[in-house]
């Protein structure tokens, strides 16, 4: 267990942007960043985060909180997981305390596989390094691949001895559960017998965007002709191939600075690129490109060259991922290197100016390499040609910003020597097709989506739940500011009437509202509310200063959810720039004291209603007999309420 001193120390040091910005490109948006939502598939940012607070949201998904409920989010931390790496990151030293059995024993079975593919990256690294085996088989094999010590061991290249369980045995020796070796595939059960899958290859460990070991990739070392050459980890709940990069770890902070990323086909590609200089490298891993690996990048830029080696038929085959990278709203570029080369070997053999002058000068936009390259195949044959035309038509289709398919489609009319009346009618025909399958789609789901609309419609507004919210959310952004406040005081003239006489004071914000609550023996009807309120309280009576960021750290992770939700509700609105478009926001600041007022009155004048209503209902439960006293009660209700509204002037 973590000491409480080491938690405070982390939270002290980590400061969320620079947290965030590894995992998202940040843009400055007045005193806030926003980005791009890590949890949802969007192209416009809802994503922001807030250095003064310390805390972000993510207005797509509803999710928000500290720097560490962010970790605990996007990389699925624990708790613990969550400040250990923050630490390392900050290079603070953990200080931890003897855990229990019974804390041991609490570890989720995540953990389990997180610690299982630690242990076994580990190990490979060692047999790599420190065995006679390791070195002449392993080692020997990435010293002729060309990488250096530095770079082997920065990407943590290791190798499986030629022995059917030796991992495994290993592994089980020092406590790790053989369920947990099976689940992460790096053992094979079969009855009785168990096995090692990556026996005699070169390793190489898959890493999150936070570092953390998933799988692994291995190459065999072997003659043995009918094992595949290479071989990845199975599916498991930490590994899912479809949304990883092999690379991504390395190269983020590279991609979010150099404002594109290169995207390779290889494992040794990737670490060929980074060790010649070019470290905005990734690579699918030998898998299909998909939707979600695009979006991953999508997140730290908008730019992607693919780079292909010279084999026309896998080139063909890897067409098919621009498409995806193009419904993302990405910009893409191919290049392609001379036949016989890859982007290994060609990296290998090049410095790197020759390298990045390459790179420059030969990067297509995709328009021109995908007509360059279907153009040759239909050389001199009308039918051929009308299909490449319409196939890049296709592509273009799938572009969601209007201008850049305009500029496209007239670039393709320039290329294919066609007019650009015909593409914008192909093109016509293509969205119009698109549409009517969505529609058929939408029809399919028009029932429950009536039903649920119905219920939308007549869903009521709690009125209490938002005003509560609202006192929350004053206390929180300026409990601790006095302000000029005009009370309104009920008093009795001398026609024994009720009226409402004003005197200005001067308070507190929070001590204001504490006071009109405990008067009129307001209480909190939701129960987060109800806590929050007295915690909020509390610590403005002990700390005048209330460091915001400071209090979300000491509540729980769904108080601490709705205290950053509330927060950030502002924030949203920055995302749309409202001054660029000379739409100045009145500043909240300029009208606490009026805002303070108007909620707590509108607070009063609801459960006054209640009250007014309960009077009523208890009539009529008398079936029609006049009660007096109840009448009493309800005109002089009624007659508060009527002074109140001319406070609020309107009508209630």
């Amino acid at each position: 267990m973590i000491s409480k001193s080491t938690i405070d120390k982390v939270y002290e040091t980590a400061r969320l942007e620079e947290v965030i910005g590894d995992f998202v490109q940040l843009k400055k948006a007045g005193s806030n960043f926003k980005g791009l939502s890590p949890f949802s598939d969007e192209r416009s940012p809802s994503f922001m985060v807030s250095p003064v607070k310390q805390i972000w949201k993510d207005f797509s998904s509803g999710k928000g909180g500290n720097v560490v409920a962010f970790l605990m989010e996007h990389e699925h931390f624990t708790y613990p997981e969550a400040i250990k790496y923050l630490a390392k990151k900050y290079n603070i030293e953990i200080e931890e305390i003897e855990q229990s059995n019974e804390q041991k024993e609490a570890a989720n079975k995540r953990e389990s596989l997180y610690l299982v593919s630690e242990y076994a990256n580990t190990y490979f690294q060692n047999i790599l390094h420190k065995t006679d085996l390791g070195k002449a088989i392993g080692l020997s094999y990435f010293k002729e691949r060309g990488f250096t010590s530095e770079t082997i061991e920065k990407f943590g290249l290791g190798y499986a001895l030629d022995e059917w369980s030796a991992f495994t045995d290993s592994a089980i020796k020092k406590g790790y559960k053989l369920e947990f070796l099976e689940e992460t595939g790096l053992t094979i059960v079969k009855g009785e017998k168990q096995f090692d899958r990556f026996k005699a290859r070169a390793i190489f460990p898959i890493q999150s965007m936070s570092g953390r070991v998933l799988g692994f990739g291995a190459r065999i070392l072997t003659n043995d002709k009918k094992a595949a050459k290479y071989l990845n980890s199975p599916e498991s709940d930490i590994y899912h191939k479809s949304k990883v990069l092999y690379g991504i770890f390395h190269a983020k902070q590279s991609i979010a600075k150099e404002d594109n990323c290169f995207l390779v086909e290889g494992y040794t590609d990737v670490i060929q690129f980074h060790q010649r200089g070019i470290h905005n490298t990734v690579s699918s891993s030998g898998t299909a490109l998909t939707a979600d690996q695009i979006r991953l990048i999508n997140r730290l830029t908008k730019n992607i060259t693919v780079l292909f080696d010279g084999d026309a038929a896998g080139m063909r085959a890897s067409l098919r991922g621009i498409d995806l990278i193009l419904e993302q709203g990405m910009n893409v570029k191919i290049c392609t290197f001379p036949e016989g080369e890859d982007p290994d070997s060609f990296a290998k053999q090049n410095t790197l100016e020759e390298l990045r002058e390459y790179l420059s000068k030969n990067a297509k936009d995709f328009i021109q390499f995908k007509a360059s390259v279907l153009y040759e195949e239909s050389k001199g044959d009308p039918i051929k040609k009308a299909d490449t035309i319409r196939d890049i038509v296709n592509s273009i289709s799938k572009i969601p910003d209007r201008i850049k398919t305009e500029i496209y489609i007239r670039e393709c009319a320039r290329i294919m020597d066609i007019s650009e009346e015909v593409l914008f009618s192909t093109l016509a025909q293509l969205t119009k097709k698109e549409q009517k399958e969505a529609n058929k789609d939408a029809k399919k789901e028009q029932k429950a989506f009536e039903v649920i609309k119905h219920q939308q419609l007549t869903k009521k507004v709690d009125v209490q739940y938002v005003l509560e919210r609202k006192i929350i959310e004053i206390l929180l952004l300026y409990g601790n500011k006095v302000q000029s406040f005009e009370d309104l005081v009920l008093k009795e003239n001398e026609e024994g009437n009720l009226i409402l006489e004003p005197i200005t004071q001067e308070a507190k914000v929070f001590e204001k509202i504490y006071l009109d609550l405990q008067d009129d023996e307001m209480q909190f009807s939701n129960e987060q509310f109800k806590i929050l309120y007295y915690n909020i309280v509390d610590t403005l009576n002990q700390d005048p200063g209330f460091p915001i960021e400071n209090f979300v750290h000491t509540l729980d992770q769904s108080l601490a959810g709705e205290v950053t939700s509330i927060l950030m509700e502002d924030e949203r609105y920055s995302l749309s720039d409202w001054e660029r478009k000379n739409i100045f926001p009145k500043n909240k600041q300029e009208t606490i004291s009026q805002l303070v007022s108007e909620t707590i009155l509108n607070l009063r004048c609801f459960l006054i209603e209640q009250k007014v209503n309960e009077f009523k209902q208890k009539t009529l439960e008398q079936k029609g007999e006049i009660n007096r006293e109840v009448l009493e009660e309800v005109k002089d209700y009624s007659g508060l309420k009527m002074l109140l509204s001319r406070k609020l002037n309107r009508v209630l």
